[in-house]
């Protein structure tokens, strides 16, 4: 008998129109926002590149289609956030964006428990001051 393998966090969230949906809607606050001041500060006045980026980035961290990889290699985390200065402070605001646009979508709790807690670590990873 076959085993049913279980489902990713990228399908569990519904897939690439609530990925682009949560992306749009995390760009949209950190933009907005004046909480998010100090991030929103060390990004283009033309977000369109980044949430491309991004939407690209966590389709495959969610384990759907490796867009980044395939266009533009591993990912690097930490490398490609070495030249901005993220503390606590950075973090939070980060978080804070996320958090917002992930109450914002329909998702099962133990997904954004899942979510959340990974998205923590995650951001918490890219400190460096």
């Amino acid at each position: 008998m076959q085993e049913v393998a279980e489902m990713t966090p990228y399908q569990l969230l519904g897939g690439d129109a609530v990925l682009r949906q949560l992306v749009d809607r995390f760009y949209d606050i950190m933009y907005s926002d004046p909480r998010a001041s100090g991030i929103r500060a060390m990004h283009a006045d033309d977000s369109t590149v980044i949430r491309d980026k991004f939407f690209d980035f966590l389709s495959g961290w969610l384990g759907g289609p490796q867009r980044f990889i395939e266009k533009y290699g591993h990912p690097m985390l930490r490398a490609r956030h070495m030249p901005f200065a993220i503390g606590e402070d950075e973090r939070d605001q980060w978080l804070m964006c996320m958090f917002q646009a992930m109450e914002e979508i329909p998702m099962e709790t133990a997904l954004r428990d899942h979510l959340e807690d990974a998205f923590f670590r995650t951001a918490d990873f890219m400190r460096n001051k």
